[in-house]
C-alpha cells in the first residue's frame, strides 16, 4: 500500500509550473501516478532525469533533474542514487550508463530511439577513417555507444566548435549531423568532413516558415543548429538548448519562437512568464513514447534496464571523458 507522503497540497503547489500548458483538472488527474512514483523513488533510492523535450507532467511533475542529454548523464554519475530513470531516448540512457556503470539505468520505453543516432554505425565511422586517415573523429553526443567507441572525442551542440578547434588538426571528421557540421564549418578554419545524418524533427523546419513567423508576429526566433543552414540564417539566434535558454534570459523578448522540438518551449515557458511562446510544433515521436505511466512501471519493475556491451564500454566511455578533459583544458 502506498503511503500518501506526497500530498494533494504539494501536487497543487507544483501546478504553477504547468498552468500555461494544461488545465488544473488535467494536472489533478496525474496526482495518483505522481504520488506512487515519488514513493517508488524513495523505496528504490532512485532519481528521475528528464530531457528538455519531455512531457510537462514528467518534466515538472516527477523529474529530479532537467536538462540536455549530457547534463543528465553527468547528473546520473554525480548522484548518490542507485537507480536512474532516463526520461529521454536510448542514446541518452546509454551515455548515462557509460558515466554511471555501477548504477541501474532504466529507459521506460526501449522504442524511444533517435533518427540521428540511427543514421550512422561504427562501420560507417571506420570507412570515414579509412578515407581520411589523418583526421580525428568528433561524434555528436546523439550517437550510439558503438559509434562513440569508434570515435575519438564526443561533443554537444554547445561545445562542438570548441572541441573541433581544441584538437589542433587541419581537418576533422564530424558525425553524424550534417547541419551541425555545416554550422561548425562556417565558424572555423578547420576543414570539416561531415556525415549525411539529420534529425527528423529539426529538418522539417523551413526558412519560409521562419520568415512568416517573423513577419506575422515580430517574434524573436531561436533555432537549433540541427536545423538546415537556411533556417539558421533566417533566425535571430542559433545555438544549443542551454544556449537558447541563456539567449532568452538576455533578450527577454515579448514573443519568441523556438525552432526546435516544441516540448522545449512548453517546459521553459514557466521560467519566462513575460514571454509569449509561439509553437511551430514539431514533436519528437521518440521522446513522446516516454509517459508518466511508463516511468511508474519502470520504477515498479526495475525494467527495462540499459546495458552497454563490455567490449565497447571502455572506448565509448573514454570518448565522452575526452570531451570533459578537453573542455577542462580550455577553461583552466
Amino acid at each position: 500500500m502506498i503511503h500518501p507522503d506526497y500530498t494533494r497540497d504539494e501536487h497543487s503547489a507544483r501546478y504553477p509550473r504547468v498552468e500555461r500548458l494544461m488545465p488544473a483538472m488535467e494536472w489533478d488527474a496525474h496526482f495518483d501516478t505522481v504520488r506512487e512514483i515519488e514513493q517508488l523513488k524513495r523505496e528504490r533510492n532512485a532519481i528521475v532525469l528528464a530531457h528538455n523535450y519531455q512531457r510537462p507532467e514528467i518534466f515538472h511533475g516527477v523529474a529530479d533533474v532537467q536538462g540536455d542529454s549530457l547534463a543528465l548523464a553527468g547528473a546520473a554519475a554525480r548522484s548518490r542514487a542507485e537507480v536512474v530513470v532516463m526520461c529521454g531516448v536510448h542514446f541518452m540512457a546509454e551515455t548515462a550508463k557509460l558515466l554511471a556503470p555501477r548504477k541501474t539505468v532504466l529507459l521506460p520505453d526501449l522504442g524511444a530511439g533517435c533518427s540521428l543516432a540511427d543514421s550512422i554505425t561504427a562501420a560507417d565511422v571506420r570507412a570515414l577513417r579509412a578515407a581520411h586517415p589523418r583526421a580525428p573523429v568528433v561524434c555528436y553526443v546523439n550517437t550510439s555507444a558503438e559509434v562513440k567507441a569508434a570515435s575519438d572525442v564526443c561533443c554537444t551542440s554547445a561545445n562542438a566548435l570548441q572541441i573541433v578547434e581544441s584538437l589542433g588538426e587541419p581537418e576533422v571528421i564530424f558525425v553524424p549531423d550534417q547541419f551541425l557540421a555545416a554550422w561548425v564549418a562556417r565558424h572555423t578554419r578547420v576543414r570539416i568532413i561531415p556525415w549525411k545524418g539529420r534529425c527528423e524533427v529539426h529538418e522539417r523546419f523551413t526558412a519560409p516558415e521562419i520568415e512568416e513567423y517573423r513577419r506575422d508576429t515580430q517574434a524573436y526566433v531561436l533555432a537549433h543548429p540541427e536545423c538546415s543552414p537556411e533556417v539558421q540564417q533566417a533566425a535571430d539566434y542559433v545555438g544549443s538548448t542551454s544556449g537558447m535558454i541563456e539567449a532568452l534570459r538576455k533578450a527577454r523578448p515579448a514573443r519568441a519562437v523556438l525552432i526546435t522540438e516544441c516540448s522545449m518551449a512548453d517546459n521553459v515557458s514557466s521560467a519566462f512568464p513575460q514571454t509569449e511562446f509561439l509553437r511551430p510544433c514539431n514533436l519528437c515521436p521518440h521522446m513522446q513514447r516516454i509517459t508518466l505511466t511508463g516511468v511508474h512501471a519502470a520504477l515498479r519493475d526495475l525494467a527495462p534496464q540499459i546495458e552497454v556491451d563490455e567490449a565497447l564500454a571502455p572506448a565509448a566511455r573514454a570518448c565522452v571523458q575526452r570531451m570533459f578533459e578537453q573542455m577542462y583544458r580550455l577553461t583552466a
